[in-house]
């Protein structure tokens, strides 16, 4: 079963920089959709809770930092 993704409320960091971010919506159940705020009109990423949890556990931890320049 798809999950109907037409009336989410979508939002962004506030830190971001104009227009080139992506946005994020809760889904019921706790999983999120992720969109590009550049291109709307593609379908969204759609995570389940435990990937979304996951993804932010890494992110926080510096899992997908890029490396420094010597």
């Amino acid at each position: 079963m798809e999950t109907d993704l037409s009336d989410l409320h979508w939002f962004k960091s506030s830190a971001s920089a104009a227009g080139n971010c992506v946005e994020v919506a809760h889904l019921p159940g706790g999983g999120v959709a992720v969109r590009d705020s550049k291109d709307r009109g593609k379908a969204p990423h759609v995570f389940a809770r435990a990937e979304w949890e996951a993804f932010l556990v890494g992110a926080k931890n510096g899992e997908f930092d890029l490396p420094l320049a010597r």
